[in-house]
């Protein structure tokens, strides 16, 4: 059998001592029937030491009050003396976080579920200043009568002048009647918002805002049917057809050059696919090609990544590696080449990141014309990148090998998602997710910066952005802006005064428990429950007590009390021994419960 250890039976025999000292008092009571001060503070533990700063508090003791605060430099998980961040937390959420640091950095847009595809393209949109200047420049009778043209106008006025960080895309999403459970391909979103744009904008009394999306976005191809026997063209060769971005296969292909030379490349027309030539009265071998006539100030190039499947008629992504140059020159592949260059430089990338195609999530990485930075859109988060696409430091990330991106870039390699080369035309960049390219025109873009001078604007004030709102949208940003700031100003008092109230308790708790030793036996003190007495030092509210028509909290004993009102001596672990001092203390703050 185990011998209980020297320290539990030294721990046995003094309780048992007590146990017996308690006996022996209460038998002298009973048969005397008189009580001496000594029976006191033998019965009630009086006899115990003060309290002298222990780790812990001893619930067998009456005179020691440790416990009922945290040590200097401590904290609890809840209460009065938890962290004061956590404290600050309870107040609900913080308005200052849903501010912008700076009017510089961009806003974001709120994902409503699955809508990130809405947002990369209204971001893109919204960061090419010519565009956001001609939304701004509509007229509010047309903006009146068209709500999604209203909606856009709005959100375009919060992105660029409200103090938020993340501004809600509901209004407009819903406007525009969009399922937010459902993931859209984003270049169909594209084609489809600016068709509405469009026929919507043509119903302006301005010329320069019914075709703000066909000179920004409209360039001219044909599709050109050549015989080879006559030599002749199809009558349909000379029509001039518009179009609004290009689509460019990848599959097989490695870079934007070898894409754009694909796209205008001659396709033989023989076998099962002869032409019939109406001047030669049969059907013949033929050629046929697309030829490029102008094109629009921004370029927009849809990487055809989702390729069609026949055997399980699904879309399947690809996602191999795809370079493309920061500087694009597009006269050499005009129909009718000049020798003045025709140049773009890389405004936007549209990513798609995921292997599935109904499914993943776009990002968009887009450049500030006017500070020259790229910054990263995804949905409620902005994110800075610096003078690159894919970050300073895109170079050195390697998220999975790629392969060479060959043909007319030789030197250039890509090893990771993304990477950065320099080469002699310029740099070039590669990606395995970039999905559309946004190109804006340098040599021509002097000529498209117009002025929109049709409604009546104010100076907006948003630091180096230097775009004039529409005076009902400046109104309506200056009051959204002027509440916020009353949110924040309310947010702070509230928190000051919170604050102020907590330091003022915890001194006050400090004071009247550093008063409430009893320091001599002659002393006078009053009996209080322990429980009431850690419950008040640890609330940040005082317990309340409802009584009648008033609100107070109060001393609460009815725990350690008899029926008559009295404190037993074996109630003495569930109660502490007050100084007079501390209790006049206490019983001025809060009263006694009767």
């Amino acid at each position: 059998m185990n011998r209980p250890c020297t320290r539990n039976k030294n721990k046995r025999q003094r309780n048992d001592d007590s146990d017996s000292s308690s006996s022996e008092i209460l038998r002298k009571v009973h048969l005397t029937g008189e009580v001496s001060q000594n029976d006191i503070c033998q019965l009630y533990l009086i006899w115990k030491p003060l309290c002298r700063e222990c780790h812990g508090n001893s619930k067998d003791s009456p005179n020691c009050f440790c416990g009922l605060i945290p040590p200097p430099n401590r904290n609890r998980k809840s209460g009065l003396w938890q962290r004061i961040p956590d404290i600050i937390q309870s107040l609900g959420p913080n308005p200052y976080k849903d501010l912008r640091t700076s009017i510089e950095i961009p806003a974001g847009l709120t994902n409503l579920g699955a809508t990130c595809y809405a947002n990369s393209i209204l971001q893109c949109l919204f960061m090419n200043s010519a565009f956001r200047e001609g939304i701004f420049s509509v007229e509010p009778d047309l903006l009146n009568q068209h709500p999604v043209l209203d909606q856009l106008a709005r959100l375009f006025a919060k992105l660029h002048s409200s103090k938020l960080a993340c501004i809600d895309s509901a209004p407009f999403i819903k406007t525009l009647e969009l399922d937010n459970g459902v993931q859209q391909d984003s270049h169909e979103f594209l084609t489809l918002f600016l068709s509405l744009l469009e026929r919507s904008l043509s119903h302006s009394k301005f010329p320069n805002v019914r075709t703000i999306v066909q000179d920004l976005f409209r360039g001219s191809v044909s599709h050109v049917t050549r015989c080879s026997i006559c030599g002749k063209e199809s009558d349909a060769s000379s029509k001039i057809e518009d179009f609004y971005e290009l689509e460019l296969n990848i599959k097989g292909l490695n870079n934007l050059d070898e894409s754009l030379n694909d796209y205008l490349s001659l396709e033989e027309l023989r076998g099962e696919n002869q032409y019939f030539c109406e001047s030669c009265g049969m059907r013949v071998d033929a050629t046929r090609c697309i030829k490029l006539h102008s094109l629009p100030s921004v370029l927009n190039l849809q990487l055809k990544r989702y390729v069609f499947l026949p055997k399980t008629t699904t879309k399947k992504k690809i996602t191999s590696v795809f370079g493309f140059p920061r500087m694009l020159n597009m006269g050499k592949h005009l129909c009718n080449p000049t020798e003045t260059s025709l140049v773009y430089e890389l405004s936007a990338i549209l990513i798609h990141k995921g292997t599935a195609v109904n499914s993943g999530h776009y990002v968009a990485h887009i450049k500030d014309e006017k500070c020259g930075h790229w910054w990263e859109f995804d949905d409620e988060h902005v994110s800075k990148l610096g003078f690159h696409p894919f970050g300073e430091n895109s170079s050195s990330l390697s998220m999975k090998t790629e392969q060479m991106v060959k043909s007319n870039w030789p030197e250039t390699v890509a090893n990771g998602d993304f990477k950065v080369i320099n080469h002699s035309q310029g740099d070039i960049y590669s990606s395995s997710d970039a999905y559309m390219l946004m190109y804006n025109s340098v040599s021509t873009k002097e000529n498209h910066a117009k002025q929109h001078t049709t409604v009546e604007v104010v100076e907006s004030d948003v630091g180096t952005r230097n775009i004039s709102l529409p005076l009902h949208l400046h109104k309506e940003i200056q009051e959204l802006n002027l509440f916020s700031s009353k949110d924040c100003e309310e947010y702070q008092s509230r928190k000051d005064r919170h604050l102020c109230y907590i330091t003022e308790r915890r001194e006050e708790i400090k004071q009247i428990l550093s008063e409430a030793s009893v320091q001599s036996l002659d002393e006078s003190f009053f009996w209080i429950s322990t429980d009431w007495l850690r419950q008040w030092a640890d609330t940040i509210s005082p317990p309340y007590v409802f009584c009648c028509t008033d609100c107070y909290s109060s001393i609460d004993n009815s725990s350690i009390q008899c029926s008559h009102g009295k404190v037993p001596f074996s109630n003495v672990t569930s109660m502490k021994r007050l100084s007079s001092t501390s209790w006049h203390r206490l019983f001025t703050k809060v009263g006694l419960l009767v």
